[in-house]
């Protein structure tokens, strides 16, 4: 019996653990800050969330999972700058100081597409 519970606890902790994973959009704390905010790049090929609006001044944290992407932002005034390469198992900040709708891929991936509303 003991065995079982074991056995029945290690699957319990490995799913809570595989759910909490993700973090859409929600408050994360880059470098202790606390008022950043998370877009995912996942292996299913998107971005999570699709559309994220956030204050001007904040920052956001794109994190690449397993899978390598890139994250390129249509041209216009106040973008910041684009992550190039291939970027997996790793996280990168981009602060959007500037009022406005920013548009953005993966040129890895060209069908994933994201939007950041700066407002």
């Amino acid at each position: 019996m003991t065995r079982m519970r074991h056995a029945f606890l290690a699957i319990a902790v490995a799913t809570l653990a595989a759910c909490g994973g993700s973090s859409y959009g929600s408050p994360t704390s880059p470098g202790g800050g606390g008022d950043g905010l998370t877009v995912d790049a996942t292996p299913s090929l998107s971005f999570g969330p699709a559309t994220l609006t956030i204050t001007a001044g904040q920052t956001v944290t794109f994190a690449f999972g397993s899978v390598a992407h890139n994250v390129f932002f249509d041209q216009q005034a106040g973008v910041p700058s684009d992550i190039e390469g291939l970027n997996a198992n790793v996280s990168v900040q981009r602060t959007f100081a500037t009022a406005g709708t920013y548009h953005y891929s993966c040129h890895i991936h060209p069908s994933m597409r994201g939007t950041i509303v700066v407002q």
